[in-house]
């Protein structure tokens, strides 16, 4: 495996992880893998959440009130470009009767700290019916 698969591989890896912990109402696995500069863009939200602090704020409520039975991370692609690595994916989740559809793009950046959040961007998918 090269560097770059052995990266994509650690960042998909990260996500999954969080997206574990996210299904099971803990949105922490998102906070430690952010960084305290993070810059969040969510569809519910009318701006952007600036900081790990801001982010964590809008979380706490959020803490045992998600429930995800399952979840579909179809086509994860990670371009990495030197101490930074853009992941974008489109995820399917199930909750009961309810299933979402989403893209999403996560800018990681690596520090002393190891691969980090920096920016997120998550949109519903909208399908076109005819």
């Amino acid at each position: 495996m090269t560097s770059t698969e052995q990266i994509a591989a650690e960042i998909i890896a990260l996500e999954r992880a969080a997206l574990d912990r996210w299904g099971a109402g803990d949105p922490s696995g998102y906070l430690e893998i952010s960084a305290a500069d993070v810059t969040y863009f969510d569809p519910f939200l009318e701006r952007h959440i600036d900081g790990l602090e801001a982010l964590s704020a809008w979380y706490a409520p959020l803490r045992g009130a998600i429930h995800i039975d399952r979840y579909e991370l179809i086509e994860p692609v990670v371009l990495v470009c030197g101490e930074v690595a853009v992941l974008t994916f489109n995820l399917v989740s199930y909750s009961g009767a309810t299933t979402m559809r989403w893209n999403c793009t996560e800018v990681y950046r690596n520090d002393k700290e190891g691969w980090r959040i920096v920016q997120t961007h998550w949109s519903i998918t909208q399908h076109l019916k005819n």
